[in-house]
């Protein structure tokens, strides 16, 4: 796995708050930042896709109803038995 070296420039109370997590849970900066910009990736990746499938539900939504009620209207129109 290939790795890509970023400069960072972070808030000053974000970086104090982030060591003192990085001592209390003896991990290192860089697999810590690794860890939270995949699980930020990973979140967005999914709200993208739900505002996806909203939407196409949406449009397919509309289509589902003419369908039905073309599909009752021949049900109204068939001879009695």
């Amino acid at each position: 796995m290939s790795s890509k070296v970023l400069t960072l420039k972070m808030k000053e109370e974000v970086f104090r708050e982030t060591e003192d997590i990085l001592r209390k849970v003896k991990s290192s900066r860089n697999g810590y930042i690794n860890e939270a910009v995949d699980f930020f990736n990973k979140m967005h990746k999914r709200s993208i896709l739900k505002k996806r499938l909203v939407k196409e539900s949406q449009m397919v939504s509309s289509e589902s109803l003419k369908v039905l009620e073309e599909f009752e209207s021949f049900e109204e129109n068939l001879p009695p038995k």
